[in-house]
């Protein structure tokens, strides 16, 4: 293929590739959010030993991160249906990436308020604070400033995560190129072009964890 008829193919290409990366940018967000507030809620159920919870919180970290993201998919969007449970494909999928990521997540946070010395948790309880607010407003910012480097590759992982949820028929980056290849018969730019754009959300966001970081770090040193 000559110059121009790549160009031609590209800007024809383009418009419904965009789309599509809007779509994974969107299920990455949303799917961290949520993948955050599980992790959260693990993190913690984890650290206060809570009894059978704990158990479970424990179980479910091992299972999501001990299994492929794809199975995980399979099971809710084909495999939940038969017991009248149904998502549709973006539910689904959103919930497949926040179900995998939080449990990530939930180590991330848990080795993050680890990393804070107890003598900052017995500081702070000796002052009166309970031990809600301590984790709010002692532990907690110093632990996501420890956090955020991990947080940041999560969530740039799961930009590239995405791709998986094709196979459930979500209409983001890697199906929407598939679909111009069905029709043009030029995967190899195509798949180029695909990769090239998410090496530039993965970079764009790449530059924004440093600039988070720097500003926590200065935050920090004052």
């Amino acid at each position: 293929m000559d110059i121009t008829g790549l160009t031609g193919l590209l800007k024809d290409a383009l418009p419904l590739m965009l789309k599509g990366a809007l779509w994974t940018l969107l299920l990455a967000v949303a799917s961290v959010f949520f993948g955050a507030i599980i992790g959260t809620l693990v993190a913690i159920t984890r650290l206060a030993k809570v009894p059978v919870l704990s158990q479970l919180a424990a179980l479910y970290v091992s299972c999501m991160r001990g299994t492929p993201l794809l199975v995980q998919l399979f099971v809710i969007y084909f495999g939940l249906p038969s017991i009248g449970i149904q998502f549709d494909p973006i539910s689904a999928g959103i919930l497949g990436l926040s179900l995998n990521v939080g449990a990530y997540l939930s180590e991330t946070i848990r080795g993050s308020i680890n990393g804070i010395t107890h003598g900052q948790t017995n500081a702070a309880l000796s002052l009166g604070l309970t031990q809600a607010q301590t984790l709010r407003y002692v532990i907690g910012p110093q632990a996501l400033r420890l956090a955020v480097p991990s947080l940041s590759n999560s969530l740039i992982s799961l930009i590239k995560d995405t791709s998986l949820v094709s196979v459930i028929a979500v209409g983001e980056l890697m199906l929407a190129t598939k679909e111009v290849i069905a029709t043009t018969f030029q995967p190899f730019p195509l798949y180029l072009a695909a990769a090239a754009i998410y090496w530039a959300m993965s970079a764009s966001f790449e530059t924004l964890q440093k600039k988070l970081e720097t500003r926590l770090n200065r935050s920090y040193l004052r």
